[in-house]
């Protein structure tokens, strides 16, 4: 879809936006059709000069591997018989096979608390960007109440992957942890932020994937080894 323009005063308040001067990029051409296209290009000029720019707005991006259905992603983690175990299995394989349990919680959650000998790589981060679609999802979250809006971690598995080799033994967690297994309220269980990341793990050829059924919430209340981090 082409994107949209628009026509404001010069100001620095986005600067993440892309200026149009007198030329017509690429992905704002189609807007304009043949026999007006000169004329357009004309009226922008003209109001460029007086001290006006045009910009175009970025539309929402392509939905990444993390954003597909989640019947999609159930499908694969079943495919590649990713398991889900419990608090207590989940540290016995920790404790006597050599797993790691992989947080991807936020990391301000992962420094209150977290398994004992746990690594962090957050799934989702606070929103950083400033393009138009950014700017629209922090008004979203705003209309909401919340004003720490998230968004995909886009350096996820490059973080993974420069921690774990592909043949390494992962048990991936979250707060909630969600589920596979089926039920009558729920007939293909519950996505959550660790089957999320369970499934782009599996999808990047990673081969002893584990998930965290019941999540920290269980690990915490079962009294298992956690510790902190303190910020001083």
């Amino acid at each position: 879809m082409a994107a949209l323009t628009s026509i404001t005063p010069n100001s620095t308040v986005y600067p993440n936006f892309r200026t149009i001067s007198s030329r017509i990029t690429p992905d704002c051409s189609p807007l304009l059709s043949p026999r007006s296209g000169q004329a357009s290009k004309q009226r922008l000029a003209s109001r460029n000069q007086r001290g006006r720019i045009i910009r175009c707005a970025a539309t929402k991006p392509a939905k990444s591997p993390a954003e597909l259905e989640w019947k999609v992603k159930r499908e694969l983690l079943l495919e590649k018989r990713v398991r889900s175990v419990d608090a207590k299995e989940a540290f016995r394989l920790q404790k006597e096979n050599n797993f790691v349990i992989l947080d991807v919680r936020p990391e301000a959650e992962f420094k209150e608390g977290h398994a004992t000998g746990s690594a962090n790589v957050q799934i989702y981060r606070l929103i950083k960007e400033w393009t138009a679609w950014d700017i629209a999802r922090r008004a979203a979250f705003a209309f909401f109440g919340i004003f720490a809006g998230t968004e995909e971690n886009p350096e996820f598995m490059q973080t993974v992957e420069s921690k774990f080799s592909k043949n390494a033994k992962i048990i991936v967690a979250c707060a909630t942890g969600g589920t596979m297994k089926p039920s009558q309220n729920l007939p293909e269980g519950q996505q959550s932020r660790s089957l999320i990341a369970a499934y782009l793990l599996v999808l990047n050829g990673y081969k002893n994937v584990f998930h965290l059924e019941g999540g920290l919430y269980t690990w915490f209340k079962q009294e298992l080894p956690s510790e902190s981090i303190s910020d001083d």
